[in-house]
């Protein structure tokens, strides 16, 4: 059995819910945002881009039993908010499902979403 790196964890769940409709983007969570404001600022103009993997966390389970997946999901305007929800949910749990197979790992996980934003839609007139 190969150890399991969470990075390779989080890209596959980040990558799983990015591909469903309706997903605007992945928002990182309380942590990152404070360690982005805590840095140094930048002395040139480019804004400082997050990666999607920072939208998921993952947390071993307290009893060591497996993994606990929180999916931070900024969605977009106008579509079914439980419906995106639920396909995140599905369409993460069976790529971590495949990701932990294909390295031979054998682990639970729970998967949860939570709807951190809707984007509003921009139309130029």
């Amino acid at each position: 059995m190969t150890v399991l790196r969470t990075t390779t964890l989080l890209g596959a769940a980040a990558q799983a819910a990015l591909a469903v409709p309706g997903v605007a983007a992945l928002q990182p969570g309380l942590s990152h945002r404070l360690a982005a404001a805590a840095a140094p600022t930048r002395s040139d103009t480019t804004l400082h881009r997050t990666s999607p993997e920072e939208g998921i966390r993952a947390d071993r389970s307290p009893d060591g039993s497996g993994w606990r997946i929180e999916v931070r999901c900024v969605l977009s305007e106008g579509r079914p908010v439980l419906d995106i929800a639920r396909n995140v949910h599905d369409r993460v749990t069976a790529a971590l499902s495949t990701h932990l197979a294909t390295h031979g790992v054998a682990e639970p996980f729970t998967v949860a979403v939570t709807v951190s934003g809707i984007a509003a839609r921009y139309d130029a007139a």
